[in-house]
């Protein structure tokens, strides 16, 4: 099984191929200009140069969240656009799920993180065991003190992932809790860690029609909390 996958819920966007678990094709880029400008010549670009159509890929599937907003909308229209053309399946993955996928190295818990601001980080965590991710928590918007009160009493070593690493790594070892930095090569997401999660779960049976893949923001965008604020709806009647 062929499974393209984007990437783009933060600065940088990368697109891939793998095949059961071996990446075919990958390309990545954080150069500043948005990700409208570079997403498609980058994925054109991938797919020429390793010889590949869209017609030879089985799954598509990108980063549906947390991260930016307006990333997040252009990454997945992306793939429900190509997906309605070829009638493909889709898989929507985590992006705190696929930026894990860089930790199957590691024995202990994977702290994975990103900047949420407003001293939040959006955060979910892993056990990784002998090359295998389990779950321990759903993906959530979380303060530091709250991480650091659920890790208090966890024994394994810690291993942090994410652009909001360094600031959990910081909070966690300022009180007392051990926790290492991931290496920068490997500290953020990317497209194959999608692809891979996107393997598992499309062999569970987890995959939508392109029609149905939607991005995941975790909280409300600023201007609708501006709106609600205000008192004023969010949502049309």
């Amino acid at each position: 099984m062929k499974t393209l996958s984007l990437e783009t819920s933060a600065k940088s966007v990368s697109v891939a191929v793998t095949e059961d678990g071996k990446v075919l094709a990958s390309s990545y880029q954080n150069i500043g200009l948005t990700h409208s400008v570079t997403l498609m010549p980058l994925l054109d670009g991938m797919l020429q140069n390793a010889g590949l159509s869209l017609p030879d890929i089985d799954l598509l599937a990108v980063a549906a969240g947390p991260g930016s907003f307006t990333g997040l909308r252009i990454g997945v229209s992306a793939p429900k656009a190509l997906a309605w053309a070829e009638d493909k399946p889709c898989c929507g993955v985590s992006t705190l799920e696929a930026m894990a996928q860089n930790a199957r190295a590691f024995e202990g818990t994977v702290i994975c993180a990103m900047d949420a601001r407003r001293s939040q980080v959006y955060n979910a965590l892993f056990r990784c065991e002998s090359g295998v991710l389990t779950r321990l928590c759903p993906d959530r918007a979380i303060g530091l003190a709250e991480l650091a009160e659920g890790l208090v009493s966890d024994p394994a070593p810690k291993l942090a992932v994410g652009d909001g690493a360094q600031l959990c790594c910081d909070y966690l070892t300022s009180h007392g809790i051990p926790c290492r930095l991931a290496p920068e090569n490997i500290r953020y997401q990317s497209a194959v860690g999608v692809a891979l999660a996107a393997e598992d779960m499309a062999r569970r049976g987890e995959t939508v029609s392109g029609r149905d893949l939607v991005p995941t923001y975790l909280r409300l965008s600023q201007a609708e909390r501006e709106r609600l604020a205000k008192g004023l709806k969010i949502t049309l009647e």
